[in-house]
């Protein structure tokens, strides 16, 4: 920190930058936030504004948001028809910011959430389901899938009450579309073999079938046996003393009917019945009493009369308009039972989105908790498509509608939170979006909430131009401790043209902090100029590496000096490890300023594979009307060429070039499921699940054979977390029809699990009858490298090298890596390290064949290989692991081949706090805590341990160094 103000504002030349000209973009704001198309109109302010960028592209492509600039005539670049939007500018970039939590302590947020979490256990458990709702909040941030659906599992597995049941059981489902067979089936049609229990929506509505106890679906458990009918007696034979008839000494008159019913009967429905027929009203001292003004017709009084006598709401004999006024009657008289009944009833006739149409009014009306759940359940799981009825809209997202729903018990955080998640992601700037916004800010309660809903309240607002509205939300939320909402309030302000006045406010942010975090530095940067923004963006590369703002600000300042090729590398940097779109779009930029079109266009097919919707240049123009429009400037090659050019790629380690050769062989022969299976493939590679299961549909329903659909089908099943059916599947095709695929996907379920020797030599079985079936030699080399992994598990070395070597043969060449291990495992530790030197210099900018060779390598040069590593991929965690427990001789058990220098506990914390800020690790944080235990540092080592199990709460290792640690006493002060 400084205490000289002046001298900073000198050295930033904040007076100059304010001079300058501002170029504004369309703010990109939400960590994955879509919405269609639309401007964002500035606020007004007291000085006059430039005016401000082209009103640009679509919120739903996320591209670029860039204002253009004229083409360069120098430096080599592209004419104007390639460039149709002109070049990037630097200063027109602007960062997303993130619609979600983002704590300044991430790891003390988590480590708080667990010891929560414990206590709420350890008390019963009642505000569990709130408790991993924060989790879920809090993992937003981190982006893994797995986190957040174990959030939202455990939350909805510890929702005590219908209603959050039914929304936490919609979201899953939600989350889960992805990997839905076409046709999806009706939202809430009896659950399959493969529908999770938690899921199910009658377990979701009906507390009886939802115990945790019994873990059948209630869809799919066998019906109870049918109960004995009572002896069957004739009547022509009984007497007169034998007839039990019904007692009737009140009639209620109803219009010009008279009901016949037993008065003890109906006294005995509710306490006001009672009263009125016993107590000192006249109608105790009738037998007629007028009911024709109290709004039940005489076919539904006679239901009330059937059911005092029995007890018994039977949907055969009352239909639902009379259930209807049943359950009005019972409110009416406060009859618990018979609303109860009435409402279990009619939650049952939901079978679908006419029916809950058809039923919500009376479930409002008459505040039928259970049957406004069912209704509420239908429209949530038609999501987005419901939001756009404008009944189930104006009930969803009103104040009027959040009233109704509160007084039916059917509003909550919970629902407001889903909601508001669906319509963030289709349309962020949408007024639906706003409405839903609010009613989460009116139902939150706890602080996390608040920050959470006004913070999101302020990135709408930012993003649909509304800067004044914005900046309050953000100010509301900082008031309330959400620290990261202070980068949106400098974002409204500079957006309202007081440029001073946001650089002051982050500058203050990055002063408060001893560690400042890389998000503080990468805004600070937006309000300042020259050499102070790059350093400021260095500084904020170095603390968080995975922010891709930095990367294409400084390619877009590198191509505005001529240095296009600069700039591509500086942009490849960040596509090494993360497959953005935004960041593909750029760099294929960039080459159409060198005239490198065949690159462009490769980058261009990798954008469209992963979003076949995205619109590049300000949105003006989608991804295949470029390529139409250089045409004639790459080569065009036939269906036999693009398979060499595959069989080339893939062979070299070239993920993006494969994916590009593939989407245009996919462009040429849009049905072949067998190439849509190949795209899946390399998009899990990439590290793109969604987009990977998107292929994996598509590769299934465009199957013309029903033995291959099948095999698709298994491997979305076995994706999913369904290994026996994908299994059953697999099976299924080879009876079919033998073929490569089926077995191999049986021979990849199979081997999903911890196997003997026996059984671990029939799946080198199976992968034998794959590779005896017609397919090409780049899924023969597959096989034949998991089959020299299965060797190598048997310690059958010899039989795994020669495995490897046939994979090797046919240019399978990640087999170089299974051989490495090999010549390891029989002491040949150079030959191994020469192996995956092979391998490296085949996949130059693969960090996992970096880190892989460093196992091999003497000390200086595994250390440098992981260096390397990182520099390629920042989010691996083994080169941090490796560094940190390298300079403490105190943890050979972590790396036992690594020569330990002295003990420096500081600098191996140090090590691994520097990924765990941009990070939180599971394995980083047990290390960290396992140096922190060492050094006798008991507070941190309980932190990170409870941050670990808050990401893991079954990690054995943390578990057991937690409970070692907290039977420690605590040192005196």
């Amino acid at each position: 920190m400084t205490n000289n103000f002046l001298t900073t504002i000198k050295s930033l030349k904040l007076i100059e930058g304010c001079k300058a000209a501002q170029l504004y973009a369309l703010s990109s704001v939400g960590a994955s936030t879509s919405g269609s198309s639309g401007d964002a109109a500035g606020a007004s302010t007291s000085r006059p504004q430039p005016p401000p960028p082209p009103k640009t592209i679509s919120m739903r492509s996320g591209s670029l948001y860039y204002p253009h600039a004229a083409p360069s005539t120098s430096g080599g670049f592209a004419p104007e028809p390639h460039l149709p939007c002109g070049l990037p500018v630097a200063d027109a970039l602007e960062p997303s910011l993130d619609a979600c939590l983002r704590p300044v302590d991430h790891v003390g947020a988590l480590a708080a959430s667990y010891r929560r979490v414990s206590a709420a256990m350890e008390g019963g458990g009642d505000d569990l389901c709130d408790e991993y709702l924060e989790q879920h909040a809090l993992f937003q941030p981190m982006g893994d899938a797995r986190l957040l659906r174990r959030a939202l599992r455990a939350a909805r597995v510890h929702a005590d009450d219908p209603h959050r049941r039914v929304v936490l059981s919609a979201w899953l489902r939600y989350e889960r579309r992805e990997d839905e067979l076409d046709p999806p089936p009706p939202p809430l049609a009896p659950c399959t073999a493969t529908t999770p229990l938690l899921e199910c929506p009658r377990a979701a509505v009906f507390a009886s079938v939802s115990s945790g106890v019994d873990p059948v679906c209630p869809c799919r458990r066998p019906p109870p046996p049918p109960s004995t009918p009572p002896p069957h007696r004739d009547t022509s034979e009984m007497d007169d003393d034998d007839e039990e008839p019904e007692t009737n000494d009140l009639w209620f008159i109803i219009g010009e009917e008279e009901v016949a019913c037993e008065r003890s009967c109906i006294a005995a429905l509710s306490k006001p019945l009672n009263t009125l027929l016993y107590g000192g009203f006249a109608e105790a001292h009738r037998d007629r009493i007028d009911f024709s003004r109290d709004g039940i017709t005489a076919r539904g009084m006679r239901a009330v009369a059937a059911y005092s006598r029995h007890g018994l709401v039977d949907v055969d004999d009352f239909p639902p308009d009379i259930i209807s006024q049943l359950l009005a009657f019972a409110n009416k008289f406060c009859c618990e039972g018979l609303k109860s009944d009435c409402d279990t009833k009619l939650a049952a006739m939901v079978r679908g989105v006419d029916d809950a149409h058809s039923l919500i009014d009376i479930g409002l009306e008459e505040a039928s908790h259970l049957l406004v759940a069912a209704c509420l359940q239908a429209f949530l799981r038609e999501l987005p498509k419901s939001l756009t009825n404008p009944d189930i809209a104006r009930l969803l997202c009103s104040p009027e509608g959040r009233e109704c729903l509160d007084v039916a018990g059917n509003a909550s955080f919970a629902l407001y939170y889903f909601l508001s998640h669906v319509a963030m992601e289709q349309d962020m700037r949408s007024n639906t979006t706003v409405m839903l916004l609010e009613r989460l800010n009116e139902c939150a309660e706890l602080p996390w909430q608040k920050q959470l809903a006004l913070h999101q309240l302020g990135c709408v607002m930012l993003a649909r131009g509304e800067f004044e509205d914005a900046q309050e939300w953000f100010e509301a939320a900082v008031a309330e401790g959400h620290v990261y909402s202070l980068a949106g309030e400098a974002r409204a302000k500079y957006k309202r043209g007081h440029k001073y006045a946001a650089y002051k406010l982050m500058n203050s942010v990055v002063a408060e902090y001893d560690e400042p975090a890389g998000w503080m530095y990468q805004e600070r940067s937006l309000y300042c100029v020259g050499k102070e923004k790059l350093a400021d963006l260095q500084s904020a590369t170095e603390l968080d590496p995975t922010m891709t703002y930095p990367y294409k600000y400084r390619a877009c300042a590198l191509l505005e000096e001529d240095n296009a090729e600069s700039a591509i590398a500086e942009v490849s940097k960040v596509i090494g490890f993360k497959m953005a779109t935004d960041c593909l779009e750029l760099r294929a930029w960039f080459y159409l300023a060198l005239e490198e079109y065949e690159m462009a266009v490769q980058d261009v097919r990798a954008i469209l594979t992963l979003d076949p919707t995205y619109m590049m240049f300000h949105g003006r123009m989608h991804g295949e009307q470029l390529i139409e429009l250089l045409r004639g400037e790459v080569q065009q090659w036939d269906m036999a060429d693009c398979w060499m050019q595959l069989y080339d790629r893939w062979s070299a380690v070239d993920d993006i070039g494969s994916l590009a050769v593939v989407q245009q062989m996919l462009a040429r022969e849009p049905g072949n499921s067998s190439l849509r299976f190949r795209q899946s493939l390399l998009l899990l590679r990439l590290n793109c699940q969604k987009a990977a299961m998107r292929s994996l549909r598509y590769a299934r329903n465009s199957s013309l054979h029903e033995h291959d659909r099948l095999v698709y089908e298994g491997w979305i099943l076995y994706d999913s977390g369904h290994r026996d059916e994908a299994l059953a599947k697999a099976e299924q095709s080879i009876r079919l029809q033998r073929s490569f695929e089926a077995f191999f996907l049986k021979a990849y379920a199979l081997g999903d699990s911890s196997l003997d020797t026996e059984s671990s030599l029939s799946v080198v079985q199976l992968l034998e009858h794959a590779n005896s079936c017609a397919s090409d030699n780049l899924r023969k080399g597959q096989a034949y490298n998991n089959m020299g992994s299965i060797y190598v598990d048997c310690d059958m070395l010899d039989e795994a090298a020669e495995c490897y070597g046939i994979a090797l043969n046919i240019k399978h060449t990640r087999a170089h890596q299974g051989l490495a291990r090999v010549h390891y495992l029989k002491n040949r530790k150079q030959a191994a390290f020469d192996e995956m030197t092979k391998l490296v210099k085949i996949a130059t900018n693969s960090a996992s064949a970096y880190e892989k060779r460093s196992e091999y390598g003497e000390r200086d040069i595994a250390k440098s290989d992981l260096n390397t590593a990182t520099l390629l991929d920042p989010t691996r965690t083994y080169p941090y692991r490796y560094r940190a427990a390298a300079r403490n001789v105190a943890f050979p058990f972590c790396f036992p081949t690594v020569l330990m220098d002295e003990n420096k506990e500081e600098e191996a914390i140090a090590e691994l706090s520097g990924a765990i800020a941009f990070k939180p690790d599971l394995q980083l944080l047990h290390l960290r805590a396992a140096f922190f235990d060492s050094m006798g540092d008991r507070e941190s080592t309980l932190r990170d341990c409870e941050a670990a199990l808050c990401l893991d709460p079954t990690h054995g290792d943390t578990l057991e160094l937690y409970s070692k640690s907290s039977s420690r006493p605590e040192p005196e002060s």
